[in-house]
């Protein structure tokens, strides 16, 4: 047997997973096409890290090797509706140190995979996607190009909402496109952002920015296809001032810092995260809409939660069986399923013109904003991962 584990997909979740099980009896295969390149300036691609997900990362040992320069806390967030509803979050208010921090998606994946590099149990195999897989009773085996085949007992699929290994499992995927994409972009601003994201939901969509180190901001902006290609359109300036004035001026003046990307926005459910030596983790376990912030926080949870579920396993159990697997999936059964419906949900609320459900959504914003309790419990939530 060459490994224990072969993980395809050397993203945030697959490497997370690799560093989280350093120091253990298991021989691991970290299967990437590339290797992931450092962006210059500031990376257009962010993530809203939780506390809970931050702690996680610093038990891997990879928070505390990440440039403390350029990363931002989110001490509050205003969110406002499109008929006048209101609701804000304080870390003050609930107790905490921050609500979540800001970090660029490349810096982060740079670090571990620098990380996983230097684990004595892990071997990396760079430059091709698997062309076949086969699973049996014993093992399951991935043929690489240029190379031999590569036998394991256990395959993790950490390769993306298209998953191949997820395709080759035979593991159903109900895949919904939006309909919509989001368009990404960083600009520096005329105001101080004091460390608050800033979210609208508008007849144009949900418009996030996100507080980076210094005067810059992060914006996400989910979308109708039409609309982004028309932002996609705009010249730096004309997008700088539409932006602005979607804000409502809330940053002052916009300079762009990083041209405008856009990515589509799917949801996405599977009929199992596990089967026979096989188990799924981050967006090919499931994939959810950007406006609640959790995407890859829910990859780092499904990461630690294999991770837990491996280590813990006598050195006799065979990893693969699905006995083994079937505690992972249960662990990880409720999370995905609430996030991803409550975040659907949200998203197909917000996105009605129904006169009728705009006075409830922004009633219902109102409301929770004047109830502590609600509102510390979502808050708790979005540190931790539990009400």
């Amino acid at each position: 047997m060459d490994f224990d584990l072969i993980i395809v997909g050397g993203g945030l979740a697959g490497a997370s997973l690799a560093a989280a099980l350093q120091g253990t009896r298991y021989r691991i295969a970290l299967v990437e096409a590339r290797a992931p390149a450092l962006v210059e300036g500031w990376d257009a691609r962010v993530y809203a890290i939780s506390p809970s997900c931050a702690d996680f990362l610093r038990e891997i040992g990879i928070w505390q090797h990440l440039d403390a320069a350029r990363i931002a806390p989110v001490h509050s967030m205003s969110i406002r509706g499109d008929a006048g509803g209101e609701l804000e979050f304080s870390s003050y208010d609930s107790g905490l140190s921050e609500l979540a921090w800001i970090v660029e998606s490349g810096r982060m994946q740079r670090e571990l995979w620098e990380t996983v590099k230097r684990q004595h149990n892990v071997t990396m195999l760079v430059g091709g996607v698997p062309e076949a897989m086969s699973v049996d009773r014993e093992s399951v085996s991935l043929a690489l190009p240029g190379r031999k085949s590569i036998y394991g007992r256990l395959v993790v699929g950490a390769d993306g909402v298209n998953s191949w290994v997820r395709t080759q499992a035979g593991i159903d995927a109900e895949i919904s496109p939006y309909g919509e994409r989001g368009v990404v972009a960083n600009f520096s601003c005329g105001k101080d952002h004091r460390n608050r994201a800033f979210q609208w939901f508008r007849d144009d969509g949900i418009l996030a920015l996100l507080p980076l180190p210094g005067r810059v901001v992060s914006m996400v902006w989910s979308c109708a296809d039409d609309f982004a290609d028309s932002l996609l359109a705009l010249d730096g300036a004309a997008l700088c001032r539409r932006v602005a004035d979607a804000a409502g001026g809330a940053l002052g003046a916009l300079e762009l810092v990083t041209p405008a990307q856009a990515f589509p926005l799917r949801f996405m459910r599977v009929s199992s995260v596990v089967k026979e030596r096989v188990a799924l983790v981050g967006d090919a376990a499931h994939a959810i809409h950007p406006l609640s912030g959790h995407g890859i926080n829910l990859g780092f949870q499904d990461a630690r939660a294999l991770a837990d579920v491996l280590r813990e396993l006598p050195a006799w159990r065979d990893p693969g069986e699905i006995s083994v697997l079937r505690g992972y999936a249960r662990a990880r059964a409720e999370e995905p399923f609430l996030v991803q419906y409550a975040t659907h949900g949200l998203n197909r609320l917000f996105g009605s013109r129904n006169p009728l459900l705009a006075a409830v959504r922004n009633a219902g914003l109102n409301l929770t904003d004047r109830l502590p309790v609600v509102r510390n419990a979502l808050v708790r939530y979005a540190v931790s991962g539990r009400f």
